[in-house]
């Protein structure tokens, strides 16, 4: 697939985009010298490590051969938002009738607007990952195919560019697994789905991760018809059960067709453009026809072309094969973000660059097993998770115990009819240190930092407790966690000294 194909419709927005990440008349800068730094790859760790090592006077090459911004901006975090803040705004308008606001039944999507909207405000937050930008940072920026030919040397479009290390940071791709008529159908991956100008009447979505799951229930509120299937018992996989259970629960209320344990999905064309999907579940089978088909799981590295091989970097099919220093298996090139990493988010990719950018130019130690990673998934509810579940400490052995405050106990979900979600945290059996946490919550995502911070910092979660939040608001159910823990302190033995005190003291 082009990079053309993101691009399109070829209107205004579009275009701009266009003249931000892949400018039509760039010229690639002849190189002068060696280079510090030559990065491969402009998405989210290519950036910042090419930023970060110039800021700090580094010598430092940048080259991209698709559009600059990577995977966040064009096919991924930014679309993507921008489509769930629409879908929500038409949610809340549903629900106004609940708050007394009269006259919002009867609610119109424009489809096209929306994804206008998004073309639009995608093309604005471009800039910041502009060529021009890095240009001005004193980045020499290359765009091309980028192919090693030895230990030193990088080509880009027949310029040879000679350095002391380098990074891959290529990130990965969309790759559709192995479904049964799949390859007669045209479907859509996050590649091409925000290229969409007309709202699918009908839209069969297969996998329920974190793209599912948000595709699936955007396009039930922006008006579609939607039917997610998914091969495993639930959705969510990675999350703690009881937050998938809440979200699979909101999916179905947006008037989403769930459909667990799905085996043997066939598809086939169906004129037009639509497809028949054939699914099994628990010895039943269901014959859906839809107007478009979004395949929302498998990811592919980008390790094609490179020439990896020639320069001893050992690659397989989960990606560039690290040390816990981001090192290749040749010590002069360093790999990070997507290429190279188990979690697949914008933020790690970020972090891995610093770590990164220590090691590479620095002699530093810096180890990526030592990054605290959150995550979180923008359903409604959102999903916020960082560190264990309570099945992964048990896988591990860890002992833990666990804490959970209950949005429907705290006043300010109760007044804006948010009640569905929880902060659950867990911490080492017998200590507070914190050891995994989930919110589920409208903003769940805003709310995690705090138990992120905690985490890093090696705060306990009984020092959680006295962080004051202002009343009300939904933050404060972390903070109650807190006080869950400290009332475990009150033994009964000290209990009884403290009564003898205040008996004594009157």
């Amino acid at each position: 697939m082009s990079y053309l194909d993101i691009l399109e419709p070829r209107d205004e927005h579009n275009r701009h985009l266009e003249s931000q990440v892949h400018p039509p008349g760039h010229v690639n800068p002849k190189p002068s010298g060696r280079y510090h730094l030559v990065v491969v790859g402009a998405g989210t760790a290519g950036l910042v490590t090419a930023a970060g090592a110039a800021g700090m006077g580094a010598r430092v090459a940048l080259v991209e051969r698709g559009l600059m911004g990577g995977d966040c901006l064009n096919v991924g975090c930014v679309p993507s938002k921008a489509i769930i803040a629409a879908a929500r705004a038409a949610a809340a308008a549903r629900r106004a009738a609940e708050f007394g606001v009269k006259g919002a039944e009867a609610v119109e999507v424009d489809f096209a607007a929306a994804m206008e909207r998004m073309r639009r405000l995608r093309a604005g937050i471009s800039r910041h990952d502009s060529v021009k930008r890095f240009t001005e940072l004193g980045i020499d920026v290359y765009l091309g195919q980028a192919s090693f030919l030895d230990s030193s040397t990088v080509e880009v479009e027949g310029r040879k560019l000679e350095f002391k290390r380098a990074v891959i940071a290529t990130g990965a791709r969309a790759a559709a697994p192995p479904i049964e008529g799949l390859d007669g159908i045209d479907y859509l991956t996050n590649e091409t789905l925000f290229s969409l100008t007309e709202l699918p009447r009908s839209l069969g979505v297969v996998g329920a991760g974190p793209i599912g799951c948000e595709m699936a229930q955007a396009f039930a509120r922006l008006g579609s018809e939607v039917r997610l299937v998914e091969a495993m018992p639930g959705i969510l996989g990675r999350e703690d059960p009881d937050a998938a259970a809440l979200v699979a629960a909101s999916l179905k209320r947006d008037g989403v067709e769930l459909l667990c344990c799905g085996k043997d999905l066939r598809l086939a064309p169906n004129g037009g453009g639509s497809a028949r999907m054939t699914v099994e579940s628990e010895s039943r089978g269901y014959h859906w026809s839809v107007d478009r088909m979004l395949v929302a799981v498998g990811r592919a590295p980008n390790v094609e072309g490179l020439g990896l091989e020639a320069v001893g970097v050992d690659f397989n099919r989960k990606g560039v094969v690290v040390d816990d220093r981001l090192r290749t298996t040749n010590p002069r090139i360093f790999a990070a973000g997507d290429v190279c990493s188990p979690y697949q988010f914008t933020h790690a990719a970020d972090f891995m660059a610093r770590t990164v950018i220590r090691n590479a130019l620095f002699l530093g130690r810096a180890r990526a097993s030592k990054l605290v990673i959150p995550w979180c998934t923008y359903t409604s509810p959102e999903v916020a998770h960082v560190g264990l579940t309570a099945a992964q400490a048990a896988e591990k052995g860890i002992a833990i115990d666990t804490y959970t405050q209950e949005l429907s106990g705290i006043d300010r979900a109760i007044l804006e009819g948010e009640t569905e979600g929880f902060v659950r945290v867990h911490v080492r059996k017998g200590k507070d240190e914190i050891v995994g946490a989930t919110v589920v919550a409208p903003r769940a995502g805003d709310m995690i930092g705090i138990l992120v911070a905690a985490m890093v910092h090696k705060i306990g979660l009984g020092s959680i407790a006295n962080v004051i939040h202002p009343y009300p608001t939904q933050g404060e159910a972390v903070r109650k966690v807190g006080d869950f823990y400290n009332r475990t302190r009150l033994t009964p033995g000290l209990k009884r000294l403290l009564e003898r005190w205040m008996s004594w003291s009157l």
